[in-house]
C-alpha cells in the first residue's frame, strides 16, 4: 500500500507531503490545477518514463519519495531480494533529478538502478487510464493478461523451456547438416590424404632424429680417417703400449727407490683406465659412422618426404601425426554422419512432440480461462449499466513460437446483435472507461499488495452510470488501495479519503497544492463539481445526498 509521497521543487510543486489511506482515495480539482503532476511524480520516483523536464524552475533538484507498506509476502520482497537489499516490512523510495537532468535513485537508503524501481513498481502501482498505457487496448498484449488472470505462469514457462529445447535440436542438427557437408565436398581429398599419411606414419621428433643421423653419415668421410688414427695412436703401438712399458720398467726398480715411485706407478695406473675408456669410446664412434650408402639414401628419402608433406598440408612436421588425426576424425564423421544425422532428427522429432504436447495443454488451459474471464466480466459489466454488452476472449491458432500457438484478443460487441470488433475500435468514449474498469478489476484479482491508480476512467460518463462506476470502484476498493483521479461527482462522493488540487499563483510563481478535506469541506467539493463555480445551496444539498450514498 503506497502510505506517503512527498515532492519537493517538481514542476509546479514546492513541497507537497501528503499520507494516503487503505481503501478509495480520490482527487479532484479544477482542469489543470496539478492532477496529473502528482501521477508525474509517483511515476518519476517508480522509474517510469515520462516527462524530460521536471525540475521546477529555478530549483537546483527536484526529488520524490514514496513510502510503501509491504508484507512478508509481497512480490517486491523477492525483486529486493534478488537485487541484494534484503526483506522490508517499509520501502522508501527516493529518486532526484537534478537541473542538468541526471537522475539518481535510493531504496531504503541504498542506491539502485532506474531498472530495480521500474521491476518493484510493476508489484506496487498500476496506473489505468482512458488511454490505457498498460498493454488492455493493444491486442499484442491480451495472451499475456490472459495468462496472468488464469495463473498459467508456470505452463507458459513449461512451453518456453520446451520451445529452447526445441531450437537447441533444432540448431544442432542444422550445424551437423551443415557439417557433414562440408565434409562431403572433400570426400576424395581426405581419403588420398589419410592414405598418404598412413603410408608415412610421420611420428612427433621423426624429422629431428633423422636429420641428425643423415648430418653424421655426411660428416663420416671427412672426420674417419682422423678418428681411426687417434685411435691407432691410442692403442699398443702407442700410448696404450708407452704407459705400459713405463710400468713395467718402474715396478722393476721401485723396491730400490725407497717408495719414492708410488705415486708415479699409481699415476700411470689411472692413465691406463683413462686411455681403455677412451679407447671404447673412439671404438664406439667408428662402428656408429660405419654405414652403408645405402642406409643414407634411405634416410634422406624419409626425412625429404616428411618436409615434403610437411610444406603440402602448412603444417610443423612435428605436429603432421596429429594433423592426420584430424584428417581421420573428419573422415569418420563423414562414414558415420548419417547415422548421427538419424539420431539427431529423431532428437528434433522427439523435442517437437514435447513442444506441442506442452503448447496444445496451454492452449486448453487458456480457452478455459477465456471462459471464466468472460463471465468474470458479464459480472462486472452489469454492475456498471452495460449489463446488455458482450466481452469475449478470442482464441486463434498462431504459428507456434515461445509462448505457445495461441493468438488472443479481447473483443466487445455494445449491444445484442451488433458485430463484436477490438475493444478500442468498438466501445465509445463512456463505454471504453466502463470496459476498462471491468478488464481491470477482473485481471487484478490475483494481484497481492497492489495500490491501483485510476486516471479520469470515469470521463465521458455521468448521472447514474457514473454513479455506477463510483460503487465499484468503492467496492473494489475494499480489498486493496485505490487512487483515482477524477471530475465526477458521484465518483468523488464514494471516496473513502478525499484530496483536493488546487493551483494558485504567488509573486508570480505558480504553484500547486493539496489538501485533504473533512466532512465539510467535501460536501463543497462535491458541490463544486456539480454546481460549477458558483456553489448553491441545492448544489450543497445535492452533495449532501451523494454523500450519504
Amino acid at each position: 500500500m503506497l502510505r506517503g509521497l512527498d515532492i519537493r521543487d517538481m514542476l509546479i510543486i514546492e513541497r507537497l507531503e501528503l499520507e494516503f489511506q487503505p481503501g478509495l482515495n480520490v482527487l479532484t480539482g479544477e482542469t489543470g490545477a496539478g492532477k496529473s503532476i502528482l501521477l508525474d511524480a509517483l511515476g518519476f520516483v517508480l522509474g517510469w518514463r515520462g516527462r524530460a523536464e521536471l525540475v521546477r524552475a529555478g530549483a537546483e533538484q527536484g526529488e520524490v519519495v514514496a513510502v510503501f507498506d509491504l508484507g512478508r509476502d509481497h512480490p517486491a520482497q523477492a525483486i529486493l531480494e534478488e537485487a541484494g537489499l534484503g526483506e522490508a516490512d517499509e520501502l522508501i523510495l527516493r529518486r532526484v533529478n537534478a537541473s542538468d537532468g541526471r537522475k539518481t535513485a535510493w531504496v531504503n537508503d541504498r542506491r539502485v538502478s532506474g531498472e530495480v524501481l521500474r521491476q518493484l513498481s510493476d508489484t506496487l502501482v498500476e496506473l489505468h487510464g482512458q488511454q490505457d498505457d498498460r498493454g488492455l487496448l493493444n491486442p499484442r498484449g491480451h495472451r499475456v493478461l490472459l495468462d496472468d488472470f488464469g495463473q498459467l505462469g508456470a505452463d507458459v514457462e513449461a512451453v518456453h523451456a520446451a520451445w529452447r529445447e526445441l531450437g537447441a535440436a533444432r540448431k544442432n542438427l542444422r550445424l551437423s547438416e551443415q557439417a557433414l557437408a562440408e565434409v562431403a565436398k572433400e570426400e576424395e581429398f581426405l581419403r588420398h590424404a589419410v592414405s598418404e599419411f598412413d603410408k608415412l606414419a610421420p611420428q612427433p621428433g621423426e624429422e629431428e632424429t633423422l636429420d641428425a643421423r643423415r648430418r653424421l653419415m655426411q660428416a663420416s668421410e671427412r672426420i674417419g680417417e682422423d678418428i681411426a688414427k687417434a685411435y691407432a695412436a691410442l692403442g699398443t703401438d702407442g700410448a696404450e703400449g708407452f704407459l705400459s712399458d713405463s710400468v713395467r720398467w718402474l715396478e722393476a726398480v721401485a723396491d730400490k727407490a725407497e717408495g719414492r715411485l708410488d705415486e708415479p706407478l699409481a699415476a700411470l695406473s689411472r692413465a691406463l683406465n683413462e686411455v681403455g675408456v677412451a679407447q671404447m669410446a673412439v671404438e664406439d664412434c667408428i662402428s656408429e659412422l660405419a654405414f652403408n650408402p645405402a642406409e643414407l639414401e634411405s634416410v634422406e628419402e624419409r626425412l625429404f618426404a616428411i618436409r615434403g608433406l610437411a610444406r603440402k598440408h602448412n603444417v610443423l612436421a612435428d605436429d603432421l601425426a596429429a594433423f592426420a588425426d584430424g584428417l581421420r576424425n573428419k573422415l569418420a564423421a563423414l562414414e558415420g554422419g548419417e547415422a548421427d544425422l538419424k539420431a539427431l532428427r529423431a532428437g528434433v522429432a522427439n523435442a517437437e512432440a514435447e513442444y506441442q504436447k506442452l503448447a496444445s495443454a496451454l492452449s486448453e488451459r487458456r480457452k478455459a480461462a477465456a471462459t471464466r474471464l468472460d463471465h468474470a466480466m458479464a459480472a462486472e459489466l452489469a454492475p456498471l449499466k452495460m449489463e446488455r454488452a458482450v466481452f469475449a476472449t478470442e482464441i486463434k491458432e498462431a504459428p507456434a513460437g515461445p509462448e505457445g500457438c495461441d493468438e488472443v484478443a479481447f473483443t466487445v460487441a455494445t449491444n445484442p446483435g451488433a458485430p463484436a470488433g477490438p475493444l478500442n475500435k468498438i466501445a465509445s468514449g463512456g463505454e471504453l472507461s466502463r470496459f476498462l474498469l471491468a478488464l481491470k478489476v477482473c485481471l487484478t484479482k490475483h494481484a497481492s499488495g497492489l495500490t491501483m491508480i485510476f486516471d479520469e476512467i470515469d470521463r465521458g460518463v455521468g448521472g447514474a452510470t457514473a454513479d455506477a462506476v463510483g460503487r465499484r470502484l468503492a467496492q473494489l476498493a475494499e480489498n486493496t488501495q485505490v487512487l483515482v483521479v477524477t471530475h465526477s461527482p458521484q465518483v468523488a462522493a464514494r471516496g473513502r479519503h478525499h484530496w483536493r488540487v488546487e493551483k494558485a499563483v504567488a509573486a508570480g510563481m505558480t504553484t500547486s497544492t493539496v489538501t485533504s478535506l473533512d466532512a465539510a469541506a467535501r460536501i463543497d467539493e462535491v458541490a463544486r463539481m456539480l454546481a460549477g463555480d458558483t456553489v448553491t445551496e441545492e448544489a450543497r444539498g445535492a452533495a449532501k445526498a451523494l454523500l450519504a450514498g
